[in-house]
């Protein structure tokens, strides 16, 4: 009876063959003379057992059949070997990842059907697909920091290198500031290690308005909008995501009232502002100039000192971080001044009526004698008051 092979172990190899194929089957011994042919030729071999041959693959192409014959009993049925071209890499996609590996490539290229390994700098793949002869999607594992060959291999042999750089993981310190309003449109300068190549800057998960990478250290971000509270701003590059840093996001502050509203243009008149978010008020304006001074009582009230201006109503505004408040109205009030008194003369018992004369007179909250209060006055006119 002729000898039988079942299997062929491998069953692909390189055109340049010399590789090693173990041939099972039965029949291999005790039957004279034998030939192991690949295709056409002839191969050398070594009979390990009635079971099993081990053959040398000589050079070739294509699929061929493998075949054995004793030249007494006849040739064995044939079963495929396939020659495989060497498989070649083009290129990576992302050609960068984090050093804590996870990072799905795609590898393209040529002849990488049947891969049996692809490694990231000597280390091997997490995990793989073959998707066709010209595509296999990887995934990194961990590695150190540095640029590393990730090469394919197959049957036919192992691939050329392509370039996969392995980045550290982004870390934040600090950002400034470190709270704005919730409108958004703050910029603030994000301090911290590895930065480069970011391609993501988040405010408690919306994306910063823009951002520009100034250095391995520092990003320069803009705020985007956001309810009241404190989020964790966070940078993406290609070796993963950062830790967090607090970011508080403050209301616009509110102005309700204001008491007095009116004073003299000399300022100094010491007024209380009611609203809301006052809290971390960085200035107050009456007109656009700068109270004398002021005091933040609580997150609805501020005590202010007005300063000098000019005869009329002006706008009061409080800034916080959250941004400038409404305007409550302030009336700077001109000083009264009198011209004239008629009569200028009267008894000690009081009760005479009297005409003053002046100008700015609006308004008049006293009229004194002497520093004793009138009996009664009316303001007749801006240039009249009548007392007695």
């Amino acid at each position: 009876m002729p000898p039988v092979i079942t299997s062929l172990t491998p069953s692909s190899g390189p055109t340049a063959g010399l590789n090693s194929v173990k041939i099972t089957g039965s029949g291999f011994s005790g039957v004279g003379p034998l030939a192991v042919r690949f295709g056409t030729t002839a191969t050398t071999f070594t009979i390990d057992s009635n079971t099993q041959i081990t053959a040398i693959a000589p050079p070739g192409t294509g699929t061929v059949n493998v075949t054995v014959q004793a030249l007494l009993d006849g040739t064995s049925g044939p079963l495929p070997y396939t020659y495989a071209g060497v498989p070649t890499l083009t290129s990576i996609s992302p050609a960068s990842g984090s050093v804590a590996g996870g990072t799905t490539v795609v590898l393209t290229g040529t002849n990488l059907t049947g891969a049996t390994a692809v490694s990231f700098g000597g280390t091997p793949a997490t995990s793989f697909t073959v998707n066709s002869s010209t595509q296999i999607t990887a995934v990194a594992p961990a590695h150190s920091v540095g640029t590393v060959l990730v090469k394919v291999t197959t049957a036919g042999g192992t691939s050329n290198g392509v370039s996969f750089t392995y980045v550290a993981v982004p870390t934040l310190t600090t950002v400034v500031p470190n709270a704005g309003p919730v409108t958004g449109g703050t910029t603030v300068v994000l301090t911290g290690t590895n930065l480069t190549g970011a391609t993501a800057v988040s405010f408690g998960g919306t994306p910063a308005t823009s951002f520009t990478v100034n250095s391995s250290t520092q990003i320069t971000a803009v705020a985007p909008a956001h309810s009241v509270g404190t989020v964790s701003v966070t940078v993406t590059t290609a070796g993963g995501t950062s830790n967090g840093v607090s970011y508080t996001y403050v209301a616009v502050p509110t102005l309700t009232a204001i008491a007095p509203n009116a004073g003299p243009v000399a300022g100094g008149t010491t007024v209380v502002l009611t609203g809301t978010n006052l809290t971390g008020a960085t200035a107050v304006s009456f007109g656009g100039t700068p109270a004398t001074s002021f005091t933040v009582n609580s997150s609805t009230q501020i005590t202010a000192v007005t300063p000098a201006h000019s005869v009329g109503t002006v706008l009061v505004t409080a800034t916080t971080v959250g941004g400038t408040s409404n305007g409550v109205a302030f009336a700077y009030v001109a000083v009264p001044t009198l011209t004239a008194i008629a009569p200028n003369a009267g008894p000690v018992t009081g009760g005479t009526t009297v005409v003053l004369t002046g100008t700015n007179l609006t308004g008049a909250t006293a009229v004194s004698f002497g520093g004793t209060p009138a009996t009664s006055f009316t303001v007749n006119s801006s240039t009249q008051i009548t007392a007695v």
